[in-house]
Protein backbone atom coordinates (compact mmCIF):
# COMPACT_ATOMS: atom_id res chain seq x y z
CA UNK A 1 0.00 0.00 0.00
CA UNK A 2 1.05 3.94 -0.54
CA UNK A 3 0.96 5.72 2.79
CA UNK A 4 1.79 8.88 3.29
CA UNK A 5 1.88 10.42 7.36
CA UNK A 6 0.78 13.96 8.16
CA UNK A 7 0.54 15.91 11.07
CA UNK A 8 4.15 15.84 12.75
CA UNK A 9 7.16 17.95 12.37
CA UNK A 10 8.93 14.93 10.95
CA UNK A 11 11.23 12.21 11.19
CA UNK A 12 13.94 11.20 12.77
CA UNK A 13 12.39 12.46 16.19
CA UNK A 14 13.22 15.71 17.46
CA UNK A 15 10.33 17.05 18.74
CA UNK A 16 8.44 14.35 20.42
CA UNK A 17 5.25 11.72 20.96
CA UNK A 18 3.60 11.78 17.32
CA UNK A 19 7.37 12.30 15.88
CA UNK A 20 8.21 9.29 17.53
CA UNK A 21 5.63 7.56 16.26
CA UNK A 22 5.73 8.54 12.96
CA UNK A 23 9.56 7.32 12.65
CA UNK A 24 9.49 3.85 14.43
CA UNK A 25 5.74 3.06 12.01
CA UNK A 26 7.23 4.48 9.04
CA UNK A 27 10.27 2.69 8.87
CA UNK A 28 8.01 -0.38 10.26
CA UNK A 29 6.07 0.19 7.28
CA UNK A 30 9.12 0.72 4.74
CA UNK A 31 10.92 -2.34 6.20
CA UNK A 32 7.54 -4.23 5.13
CA UNK A 33 7.80 -3.14 1.65
CA UNK A 34 4.93 -0.22 1.40
CA UNK A 35 5.66 2.69 -0.12
CA UNK A 36 5.68 5.21 2.80
CA UNK A 37 6.44 9.50 2.73
CA UNK A 38 6.77 11.48 5.83
CA UNK A 39 5.98 15.02 5.69
CA UNK A 40 9.08 17.10 7.31
CA UNK A 41 9.54 20.96 8.05
CA UNK A 42 11.92 22.81 6.47
CA UNK A 43 13.09 24.03 10.07
CA UNK A 44 14.02 20.10 10.63
CA UNK A 45 17.56 19.06 11.13
CA UNK A 46 17.61 16.18 8.88
CA UNK A 47 17.52 17.30 4.94
CA UNK A 48 18.08 14.10 2.87
CA UNK A 49 15.40 12.75 0.80
CA UNK A 50 15.04 9.12 2.39
CA UNK A 51 15.52 7.84 5.69
CA UNK A 52 15.54 3.95 6.11
CA UNK A 53 13.81 3.53 3.09
CA UNK A 54 11.12 6.25 3.91
CA UNK A 55 10.77 9.10 1.48
CA UNK A 56 11.09 12.49 2.97
CA UNK A 57 8.95 15.20 1.81
CA UNK A 58 10.38 18.76 2.87
CA UNK A 59 7.60 21.57 3.02
CA UNK A 60 8.46 25.17 4.74
CA UNK A 61 7.32 25.76 7.96
CA UNK A 62 7.86 29.54 8.88
CA UNK A 63 6.55 28.81 12.65
CA UNK A 64 10.27 29.68 14.01
CA UNK A 65 9.67 33.21 12.64
CA UNK A 66 6.20 33.80 12.90
CA UNK A 67 5.10 31.75 15.85
CA UNK A 68 2.25 29.58 16.50
CA UNK A 69 0.06 30.56 13.12
CA UNK A 70 2.76 28.55 11.14
CA UNK A 71 1.96 25.71 11.66
CA UNK A 72 -1.12 26.23 9.67
CA UNK A 73 1.04 27.19 7.30
CA UNK A 74 3.19 24.70 7.07
CA UNK A 75 -0.37 21.78 7.18
CA UNK A 76 -1.35 23.82 4.54
CA UNK A 77 1.80 23.99 2.28
CA UNK A 78 2.12 19.77 3.15
CA UNK A 79 -1.85 19.20 2.34
CA UNK A 80 -1.45 21.11 -1.03
CA UNK A 81 1.42 19.00 -1.73
CA UNK A 82 -0.56 15.73 -0.64
CA UNK A 83 -3.02 16.73 -3.46
CA UNK A 84 -0.59 16.08 -6.35
CA UNK A 85 0.16 12.59 -4.89
CA UNK A 86 -1.59 8.96 -4.97
CA UNK A 87 -2.34 7.49 -2.01
CA UNK A 88 -4.05 4.51 -0.47
CA UNK A 89 -3.93 6.17 2.86
CA UNK A 90 -3.23 9.35 4.45
CA UNK A 91 -2.35 8.98 8.33
CA UNK A 92 -3.14 12.12 9.97
CA UNK A 93 -1.53 12.35 13.76
CA UNK A 94 -3.41 15.01 16.16
CA UNK A 95 -5.42 17.77 14.39
CA UNK A 96 -4.73 21.21 15.94
CA UNK A 97 -3.47 23.31 12.08
CA UNK A 98 -4.46 20.42 9.92
CA UNK A 99 -8.23 20.22 10.92
CA UNK A 100 -9.43 24.00 9.14
CA UNK A 101 -7.82 22.59 5.70
CA UNK A 102 -9.91 19.41 5.74
CA UNK A 103 -11.81 20.43 2.45
CA UNK A 104 -8.41 20.55 0.74
CA UNK A 105 -7.54 16.72 1.89
CA UNK A 106 -7.98 14.85 -1.58
CA UNK A 107 -11.01 12.34 -1.41
CA UNK A 108 -9.80 9.53 -2.67
CA UNK A 109 -7.82 8.23 -0.23
CA UNK A 110 -9.16 6.36 3.18
CA UNK A 111 -8.20 9.22 5.98
CA UNK A 112 -7.51 7.81 9.48
CA UNK A 113 -6.61 10.54 11.79
CA UNK A 114 -4.88 9.50 15.05
CA UNK A 115 -6.96 12.05 17.68
CA UNK A 116 -4.29 12.74 20.50
CA UNK A 117 -5.25 13.88 23.57
CA UNK A 118 -8.24 16.36 24.51
CA UNK A 119 -6.16 19.70 23.02
CA UNK A 120 -8.91 21.89 24.21
CA UNK A 121 -8.19 20.75 28.04
CA UNK A 122 -4.65 22.32 27.96
CA UNK A 123 -4.35 24.80 30.25
CA UNK A 124 -1.43 27.26 28.34
CA UNK A 125 -4.37 28.08 25.77
CA UNK A 126 -6.46 30.97 26.66
CA UNK A 127 -9.98 30.74 26.12
CA UNK A 128 -10.54 31.88 22.32
CA UNK A 129 -7.80 29.11 21.92
CA UNK A 130 -9.01 26.30 23.95
CA UNK A 131 -12.80 26.74 21.70
CA UNK A 132 -11.37 26.71 18.06
CA UNK A 133 -9.22 23.76 19.36
CA UNK A 134 -12.40 22.29 20.22
CA UNK A 135 -13.85 23.46 16.97
CA UNK A 136 -11.07 21.59 15.21
CA UNK A 137 -11.61 18.59 16.69
CA UNK A 138 -14.91 18.68 15.70
CA UNK A 139 -13.46 19.02 11.89
CA UNK A 140 -10.75 16.05 12.83
CA UNK A 141 -13.72 14.06 13.26
CA UNK A 142 -16.20 14.63 10.86
CA UNK A 143 -13.83 15.08 8.10
CA UNK A 144 -11.90 11.56 9.22
CA UNK A 145 -13.05 8.12 7.17
CA UNK A 146 -11.83 6.47 10.43
CA UNK A 147 -10.20 7.29 14.09
CA UNK A 148 -7.82 6.28 16.10
CA UNK A 149 -7.29 6.62 19.89
CA UNK A 150 -4.28 5.95 21.70
CA UNK A 151 -6.31 5.86 25.10
CA UNK A 152 -9.87 4.15 26.40
CA UNK A 153 -10.73 7.16 27.89
CA UNK A 154 -9.63 9.10 24.73
CA UNK A 155 -12.24 6.01 23.17
CA UNK A 156 -15.26 6.63 25.41
CA UNK A 157 -15.21 10.38 24.90
CA UNK A 158 -15.47 10.04 21.06
CA UNK A 159 -18.10 7.77 21.54
CA UNK A 160 -19.83 10.04 24.43
CA UNK A 161 -19.36 13.08 23.01
CA UNK A 162 -19.66 12.35 18.84
CA UNK A 163 -21.56 8.55 18.85
CA UNK A 164 -17.91 8.19 16.51
CA UNK A 165 -16.75 4.55 17.18
CA UNK A 166 -12.54 4.56 17.08
CA UNK A 167 -9.94 1.78 17.09
CA UNK A 168 -8.02 1.99 20.16
CA UNK A 169 -4.16 1.32 19.44
CA UNK A 170 -2.12 2.75 22.10
CA UNK A 171 1.98 3.85 21.66
CA UNK A 172 4.75 1.70 21.73
CA UNK A 173 8.25 1.35 23.19
CA UNK A 174 11.53 -0.95 23.21
CA UNK A 175 12.20 -2.48 26.32
CA UNK A 176 15.62 -1.61 27.30
CA UNK A 177 17.98 -4.08 28.41
CA UNK A 178 21.28 -3.07 27.98
CA UNK A 179 22.24 -0.47 30.99
CA UNK A 180 25.59 1.45 31.28
CA UNK A 181 26.38 3.56 33.84
CA UNK A 182 29.18 5.01 32.08
CA UNK A 183 26.26 7.56 31.10
CA UNK A 184 25.90 8.68 34.39
CA UNK A 185 29.66 10.26 35.08
CA UNK A 186 28.49 12.68 32.12
CA UNK A 187 25.99 14.48 34.52
CA UNK A 188 28.07 13.75 37.76
CA UNK A 189 25.45 11.56 39.12
CA UNK A 190 25.23 8.20 41.46
CA UNK A 191 23.53 5.14 40.17
CA UNK A 192 19.77 4.67 42.39
CA UNK A 193 20.41 8.41 43.83
CA UNK A 194 18.74 10.85 41.92
CA UNK A 195 15.02 11.56 40.73
CA UNK A 196 14.03 12.53 37.27
CA UNK A 197 10.89 13.72 35.27
CA UNK A 198 11.03 13.90 31.74
CA UNK A 199 8.01 15.97 29.90
CA UNK A 200 7.40 19.03 27.89
CA UNK A 201 7.48 22.04 30.45
CA UNK A 202 3.57 23.15 30.09
CA UNK A 203 1.43 23.61 33.18
CA UNK A 204 -0.79 20.58 32.63
CA UNK A 205 2.15 18.30 32.77
CA UNK A 206 2.19 18.85 36.69
CA UNK A 207 6.20 20.08 36.98
CA UNK A 208 5.28 22.87 38.85
CA UNK A 209 3.58 20.52 41.34
CA UNK A 210 6.27 17.89 41.19
CA UNK A 211 8.72 20.48 41.69
CA UNK A 212 7.69 22.34 44.49
CA UNK A 213 7.58 18.86 46.16
CA UNK A 214 11.07 18.64 45.62
CA UNK A 215 11.43 21.48 47.18
CA UNK A 216 10.21 21.10 50.35
CA UNK A 217 11.38 17.26 50.82
CA UNK A 218 14.49 16.31 53.28
CA UNK A 219 16.62 14.05 51.05
CA UNK A 220 17.67 16.72 48.96
CA UNK A 221 19.03 14.48 45.80
CA UNK A 222 19.69 15.33 42.21
CA UNK A 223 16.39 15.52 40.71
CA UNK A 224 16.77 15.83 36.42
CA UNK A 225 14.16 18.16 34.32
CA UNK A 226 14.45 17.01 31.39
CA UNK A 227 12.50 19.36 28.74
CA UNK A 228 12.82 21.94 26.33
CA UNK A 229 13.34 25.28 28.60
CA UNK A 230 14.73 28.03 26.16
CA UNK A 231 11.99 29.63 24.19
CA UNK A 232 9.72 28.28 26.51
CA UNK A 233 7.83 30.88 28.69
CA UNK A 234 6.67 28.51 31.21
CA UNK A 235 9.69 26.41 31.03
CA UNK A 236 11.69 29.81 31.82
CA UNK A 237 9.35 30.90 34.42
CA UNK A 238 10.28 27.43 36.36
CA UNK A 239 13.96 27.63 35.30
CA UNK A 240 13.90 30.99 37.75
CA UNK A 241 11.68 29.78 40.46
CA UNK A 242 13.68 27.01 41.45
CA UNK A 243 16.72 28.77 40.86
CA UNK A 244 17.87 28.24 44.90
CA UNK A 245 17.07 24.46 44.77
CA UNK A 246 20.67 23.41 43.60
CA UNK A 247 19.63 19.91 43.39
CA UNK A 248 16.65 20.35 40.47
CA UNK A 249 18.77 20.40 37.54
CA UNK A 250 17.13 21.61 34.15
CA UNK A 251 18.69 19.88 31.49
CA UNK A 252 16.87 20.47 28.53
CA UNK A 253 15.45 18.75 25.80
CA UNK A 254 17.44 14.91 25.38
CA UNK A 255 16.51 13.34 22.28
CA UNK A 256 19.46 10.53 22.20
CA UNK A 257 17.11 7.50 23.39
CA UNK A 258 19.75 5.60 25.06
CA UNK A 259 21.29 8.26 27.57
CA UNK A 260 17.26 8.77 28.33
CA UNK A 261 16.66 5.12 28.57
CA UNK A 262 19.96 4.76 30.88
CA UNK A 263 18.67 8.27 32.87
CA UNK A 264 16.02 6.53 33.69
CA UNK A 265 17.02 3.18 34.67
CA UNK A 266 19.11 4.48 36.96
CA UNK A 267 17.18 6.52 38.54
CA UNK A 268 15.72 6.28 42.38
CA UNK A 269 11.88 7.60 41.36
CA UNK A 270 10.35 8.67 37.81
CA UNK A 271 7.71 11.54 38.02
CA UNK A 272 4.76 11.65 35.57
CA UNK A 273 2.58 14.22 35.74
CA UNK A 274 0.99 14.55 32.48
CA UNK A 275 -2.78 14.56 32.47
CA UNK A 276 -4.55 16.08 29.44
CA UNK A 277 -5.69 12.47 27.75
CA UNK A 278 -3.87 10.00 25.52
CA UNK A 279 -1.10 7.59 26.46
CA UNK A 280 2.18 9.08 26.91
CA UNK A 281 4.91 8.06 24.77
CA UNK A 282 7.13 9.49 27.99
CA UNK A 283 5.52 7.06 30.15
CA UNK A 284 5.53 3.72 28.74
CA UNK A 285 9.68 4.22 27.76
CA UNK A 286 9.97 5.08 31.93
CA UNK A 287 8.13 1.82 32.29
CA UNK A 288 10.05 0.26 29.24
CA UNK A 289 13.13 1.51 31.33
CA UNK A 290 12.54 -0.18 34.08
CA UNK A 291 11.46 2.85 36.11
CA UNK A 292 9.83 2.99 39.48
CA UNK A 293 7.11 5.41 38.31
CA UNK A 294 5.04 7.85 40.37
CA UNK A 295 2.30 9.35 38.32
CA UNK A 296 -0.38 12.22 38.39
CA UNK A 297 -3.62 10.81 39.41
CA UNK A 298 -5.77 10.47 36.40
CA UNK A 299 -8.00 7.95 34.64
CA UNK A 300 -5.20 8.19 31.57
CA UNK A 301 -2.22 7.17 33.72
CA UNK A 302 -4.02 4.47 35.74
CA UNK A 303 -5.30 3.02 32.96
CA UNK A 304 -1.81 2.30 31.97
CA UNK A 305 0.22 1.91 34.78
CA UNK A 306 -3.28 0.23 37.24
CA UNK A 307 -1.36 -1.08 40.63
CA UNK A 308 2.37 -0.78 39.10
CA UNK A 309 2.95 2.86 40.26
CA UNK A 310 2.31 5.41 42.62
CA UNK A 311 0.31 8.28 42.49
CA UNK A 312 0.36 12.05 43.69
CA UNK A 313 -2.16 14.31 43.30
CA UNK A 314 -0.45 17.72 45.08
CA UNK A 315 3.28 18.20 45.95
CA UNK A 316 2.82 16.87 49.71
CA UNK A 317 2.19 13.77 48.17
CA UNK A 318 5.28 14.15 45.88
CA UNK A 319 7.19 15.37 48.81
CA UNK A 320 5.49 11.66 50.72
CA UNK A 321 7.21 9.77 47.80
CA UNK A 322 10.69 11.03 48.05
CA UNK A 323 11.03 10.80 50.90
CA UNK A 324 9.89 7.32 51.45
CA UNK A 325 9.94 5.22 48.45
CA UNK A 326 13.19 3.84 46.84
CA UNK A 327 13.26 1.86 43.47
CA UNK A 328 15.33 -1.51 45.70
CA UNK A 329 11.93 -1.86 47.85
CA UNK A 330 9.50 -1.40 45.15
CA UNK A 331 11.08 -4.01 41.84
CA UNK A 332 7.42 -5.96 41.59
CA UNK A 333 5.91 -2.92 40.80
CA UNK A 334 9.16 -2.40 38.49
CA UNK A 335 9.02 -5.71 36.83
CA UNK A 336 5.08 -5.78 36.38
CA UNK A 337 5.40 -2.46 34.26
CA UNK A 338 8.57 -4.20 31.95
CA UNK A 339 6.15 -7.58 31.46
CA UNK A 340 3.37 -4.90 30.32
CA UNK A 341 5.24 -2.92 27.74
CA UNK A 342 6.15 -6.17 26.74
CA UNK A 343 3.04 -7.80 26.23
CA UNK A 344 1.06 -4.92 25.35
CA UNK A 345 2.77 -2.05 23.83
CA UNK A 346 6.12 -3.35 21.84
CA UNK A 347 6.48 -1.10 18.83
CA UNK A 348 6.39 -4.86 17.03
CA UNK A 349 2.59 -5.20 18.64
CA UNK A 350 1.85 -1.41 17.85
CA UNK A 351 2.78 -1.18 14.49
CA UNK A 352 0.92 -4.50 13.47
CA UNK A 353 -2.05 -3.44 14.61
CA UNK A 354 -1.54 -0.31 12.63
CA UNK A 355 -1.15 -2.24 9.88
CA UNK A 356 -4.14 -4.65 10.69
CA UNK A 357 -6.16 -2.00 10.98
CA UNK A 358 -4.95 -0.31 7.74
CA UNK A 359 -5.66 -3.58 5.77
CA UNK A 360 -8.84 -3.54 7.26
CA UNK A 361 -9.59 -0.25 6.15
CA UNK A 362 -9.01 -0.59 2.66
CA UNK A 363 -11.14 -4.18 2.38
CA UNK A 364 -14.61 -2.01 2.71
Amino acid sequence: MKVTILGTRGIPNHHGGFEQFAEYFACFLAESGHDVSVYNSSSHPYKKQIYKGVKIIHCFDPEEKIGTVGQFIYDFNCILDLRKRNNDIILQLGYTSSSIWWRLIPKKPILITNMDGLEWKRSKYTRPIQHFLKFAEKLAVKSSDYLISDSEGIKSYLKDEFCKTSKYIAYGAKPFNNPNKDVLSSYNLKAFDFDMLVARLEPENNIEVILEGVAIAKDKRPFLVIGKHDSNKFGEYLKQKFSINKNIKFLGGIYDIEILNNLRYFSNIYFHGHSVGGTNPSLLEAMASKSLIVAHDNEFNKAILKDNAFYFKDSRDVNKALNTLSKKDNLEKVDACYKDICQLFSWEKINNDYLEFFNSCLKF
